[in-house]
């Protein structure tokens, strides 16, 4: 249902359910959510998401979708998403729906395969998704296509969300992966407070956290290893302290 493989540095977890077009329900939430947390803990300086098949994920399982239940999980995890302190790469490899698109934008980046569409018909189901959502997709994508999104129900495909930011890359699962070797290779701290910052013009957190996170990058021993490698004129090394 959830797989998860390391690559060096990354993790790939990847939504294994292809009989239901990767849909989402409570289980699978709440496996993918441990995915990302178990990664992180385990030391992956960047997480790659992605699903089996033709499809990056369908959306909720509509045998739970109008349950509390399934509200909670679904939330919970695209949080765990959101808020990991690495990037999250999304490696949308077909239609993206509903939650599909939720769990995309959840993450930090996204490289979109040519069949990828984007989508959250919840109009046309007396359905909705949390404000956070609506503004992700505004802040991503812009105002005009948010609303093509939200009030129209169009889909937006690939090549529409590439021109719109709501992808940042063309390509397939591949080149998630080199991507996210590459952001694993970055300084972590850093990466973890720009992250923070950036998720605050949406969601704000106490200032006092942002400063605490941006003298913790200043005063670690990253900064030296970047100053002695230039010197050195070697690439650095950074262990994320």
């Amino acid at each position: 249902m959830i797989e998860s493989t390391t690559h060096d540095r990354i993790t790939v977890v990847t939504i294994n359910r292809p009989d239901k077009r990767n849909a989402l329900n409570i289980e699978v939430c709440d496996r993918l959510k441990a995915a990302v947390t178990d990664a992180v803990a385990a030391g992956a300086r960047a997480l790659v998401l992605t699903g089996t098949g033709s499809s990056f994920c369908s959306g909720a399982d509509f045998g739970e979708v109008y349950t509390g239940d399934f509200r909670a999980s679904l939330y919970g995890m695209l949080q765990a998403v959101n808020t990991a302190p690495v990037p999250v790469v999304a490696a949308v490899n077909g239609p993206a729906i509903g939650g599909g698109t939720q769990l995309a934008i959840a993450a930090d980046l996204r490289v979109a395969a040519p069949g990828a569409v984007f989508a959250i018909p919840t109009a046309k189901l007396a359905l909705a998704v949390d404000p956070w959502t609506i503004r992700r997709i505004a802040d991503l994508a812009g105002g005009g296509p948010a609303r093509r999104l939200l009030l129209a129900c169009e889909q937006l495909t690939a090549t529409e969300a590439l021109a719109h930011g709501l992808a940042d890359r063309e390509g397939d699962l591949d080149a998630a992966v080199a991507w996210a070797q590459e952001l694993a290779a970055l300084a972590p701290l850093t990466l973890s407070y720009n992250k923070q910052v950036l998720n605050a013009l949406a969601a704000p957190v106490p200032e006092a956290d942002l400063v605490a996170a941006f003298d913790r990058c200043w005063s670690s021993e990253d900064l030296v290893e970047a100053r002695t490698a230039r010197a050195e004129k070697r690439a650095p090394a950074f262990r994320g302290v």
